[in-house]
């Protein structure tokens, strides 16, 4: 499914090139678990743009980053991050694989009394939770940045329109919110 996305982009990248415009396009990797998944398919990926561009008579500039997701690629993110370009948390996974429920079950089944009974603060998958998932984001950013000061990193998902958590994220020193 990757390599029929990529070529897309490839594809599509290639005809706006010979259209007269300068792009460059951003392909991310989700779910990544292991630096070693991560490095095959943006090997998979770089292949692709390489057969495209020769195929089309075209030359363009592309990255190649990764979705962290989950706790592990968060806490592994020096290694992904010593081969990816970017990295966007996305936090809504991030949130309910860190937490360990779903976010449909919880909103419609119990996190009202959670609230209620202080065991949280706020709903977690609208305001982030800088305690835990906060601290999975810190350790990523630094991590990947200590493997690569250029790293491009962000945050995409409902947290990025939510005052408290992108003041965390411009704390954490992310370079974007989506």
């Amino acid at each position: 499914m990757y390599a029929m996305q990529s070529k897309a982009i490839f594809q599509a990248s290639a005809r706006l090139v010979k259209e007269g415009y300068e792009i460059h396009p951003e392909v991310m990797i989700p779910l990544v678990i292991d630096v070693k998944e991560f490095a095959l398919l943006r090997k998979q990926t770089q292949d692709i743009a390489k057969a495209v561009m020769e195929e089309q008579g075209v030359s363009f500039k592309y990255k190649v980053g990764t979705m962290i997701e989950v706790p592990r690629a968060a806490l592994t993110a020096d290694e992904i991050g010593a081969v990816a370009e970017f990295f966007s948390f996305g936090t809504n996974d991030l949130t309910q694989t860190a937490l360990g429920f779903s976010r449909d079950d919880a909103e419609g089944k119990f996190l009202s009394a959670y609230m209620e009974k202080g065991i949280l603060e706020n709903n977690p998958f609208a305001v982030l939770d800088r305690k835990g998932v906060g601290k999975l984001v810190e350790t990523g950013v630094k991590l990947g940045r200590a493997a690569n000061p250029e790293l491009e990193i962000g945050i995409c998902g409902e947290h990025g329109g939510e005052p408290a958590s992108i003041e965390f994220c411009h704390l954490t020193g992310l370079d974007y919110v989506s």
